[in-house]
């Protein structure tokens, strides 16, 4: 949450809104920072429903925090991938929503297949990767209790 209100700080104060920079010459045809607001949800979806947002990130905290406090003590990726998106939630949507009414977004990516993509940010990455996370782990226990039902049929 820290690196990411840090990375939104740097861009808001060192570009204008629109404005782009290259990090480096070898890394343009990658990705550019640009300075771009954003009212809505990740990746620039549903501008204008910042205080409709505000609202799910105070829901989407709690039902984590209470979530969290449930889970025995051995699920160490599970707790990681729910602090993913608990330090996204509160870096992106409620914080900035909160102090300015707006989420500053940055990343720029410039190459295929992602070209045209929408500008995001580190907060919106968090809570991608944490979601991401969480599915693959689902699907993973899923499998295993699939796996063994098929075994205890087998008579293994």
């Amino acid at each position: 949450m820290l690196v990411d209100q840090y990375s939104k700080y740097l861009v808001a104060t060192r570009l204008r809104e629109g404005q782009s920079w290259d990090l480096a010459p070898w890394l343009a045809p990658i990705f550019h920072v640009t300075h771009v607001t954003n009212t809505g949800a990740a990746f620039g979806l549903f501008r204008g429903w910042g205080g409709f947002f505000i609202v799910v990130a105070i829901v989407v905290i709690a039902v984590i925090l209470i979530y969290s406090h449930q889970l025995p003590a051995g699920p160490r990726l599970t707790r990681v991938a729910l602090g993913l998106q608990l330090g996204g939630a509160i870096g992106n949507n409620l914080v900035d929503r909160l102090r300015q009414g707006f989420v500053v977004d940055f990343i720029d990516l410039n190459f295929w297949p992602l070209r045209g993509w929408p500008v995001f940010n580190l907060a919106d990455t968090s809570i991608v990767t944490g979601v991401t996370v969480l599915a693959l782990l689902m699907v993973r226990e899923e499998w295993l209790a699939h796996k063994k039902k098929q075994a205890t049929q087998d008579g293994f």
